[in-house]
């Protein structure tokens, strides 16, 4: 586990920075690196900050996406409609190192297996986020997608509109060389101190799943972790 707290207007930032510099190293260390992208309006952020960090070598770059609801890629709520706006318009990425969830499909299992087909069997880097509920990707508590240890895609359902979407499980989070998990607000403080400090329990907190990952948090979201 490793916590870096800083402004909460120099957050994206500072992610966009961990996220370059995790990138930058697995492409010197394996030739190539891969990136999941998460969704919200703090990553969207961060995205946007590292379109600007030269020094990536976005054609050795495959970007993945932790979950999406089930919206067709030019929905507001798209997830990789964020992502393409942040960041891949604005930098050189081969838009066939863009691997998107195919959520809208309406055989939700078959997507979901079409894409756990696609992923690596370990990606580089992670991009989280913790919802106020201590939500990650679309691992909500109770959900019984927590329970899995097999597939690594599966079709949930969100207590948000849009209900229906896809979502990685807990063994891509645990075997990731590198989960980032970025929060910010005095809403996210209670579920970053659950995740991090409580004995882990990733039904009631299902961020725990990174807890030994980078968590990159504002003032607000780290004042109960002293």
């Amino acid at each position: 586990m490793a916590i870096e707290v800083t402004d909460s207007n120099q957050l994206a930032k500072l992610a966009a920075e961990r996220i370059a510099e995790a990138l930058i190293k697995a492409i010197s260390a394996e030739s190539a690196a891969s990136l999941a992208l998460a969704g919200g309006t703090t990553p969207r952020a961060a995205y946007e900050a590292l379109a600007k960090i030269p020094g990536i070598d976005w054609s050795k770059v495959s970007v993945y996406f932790g979950d999406e609801r089930a919206v067709p890629p030019t929905h507001p709520d798209s997830n990789f409609a964020m992502a393409r706006a942040a960041l891949f318009e604005r930098v050189p990425l081969p838009a066939s190192n863009i691997h998107r969830i195919v959520a809208e499909d309406p055989d939700q299992d078959a997507a979901a297996r079409a894409y756990e087909a696609l992923l690596p069997k370990r990606i580089s880097v992670i991009v989280l986020g913790i919802g106020e509920d201590g939500h990650t990707a679309s691992l909500f508590p109770g959900s019984a997608a927590l329970d899995e240890r097999t597939r690594r895609v599966l079709p949930v359902i969100g207590p948000k509109p849009p209900p229906q979407r896809l979502s990685i499980t807990p063994p891509v989070i645990e075997s990731a060389a590198l989960c980032i998990m970025i929060a910010n607000g005095t809403g996210k403080a209670e579920p970053v101190r659950r995740a991090l400090k409580d004995p882990l329990d990733i039904h009631l907190t299902p961020s725990g799943l990174a807890r030994n990952g980078l968590w990159l948090l504002d003032h607000a979201a780290a004042a109960l972790l002293e």
